[in-house]
């Protein structure tokens, strides 16, 4: 009984390496599926997903809600990349974002990309 329980683990463990699984839904991404942007790459690597969701408002705002009140321009591709290594609040509430000072200009700069890129 114990071998067949562990063959059936196998054997499913095995078709869903096969899957298809992305980590945004197709109807969120305006970005090719088949190979994630960098700014959502480094999304994954820091502490975003603490306070933000693509779809929901956690302890901050949702991806999707910045996209939809920030059209993409060099203006607010500069404003939300500033405010993520600055932090601030008073925008979307009382608490406050916090500072990303580590994270490199450049890598701010790909992370507030592909946030505005969100919005169709």
């Amino acid at each position: 009984m114990k071998i067949k329980i562990l063959v059936a683990m196998i054997t499913l463990g095995s078709l869903c390496s096969f899957s298809n699984y992305v980590s945004i839904p197709a109807q969120y991404s305006a970005i090719e599926q088949t190979k994630p942007s960098e700014g959502e790459a480094l999304i994954k690597k820091e502490d975003c997903a603490t306070c933000h969701k693509i779809d929901k408002k956690v302890v901050g705002p949702s991806y999707l809600d910045i996209a939809k009140k920030y059209p993409m321009n060099d203006k607010n591709i500069k404003y939300i990349s500033e405010k993520i290594t600055k932090g601030g609040s008073g925008v979307w509430g009382p608490i406050p974002m916090s500072a990303h000072t580590a994270l490199k200009k450049d890598d701010a700069k790909k992370i507030a990309i592909y946030i505005l890129s969100l919005n169709k």
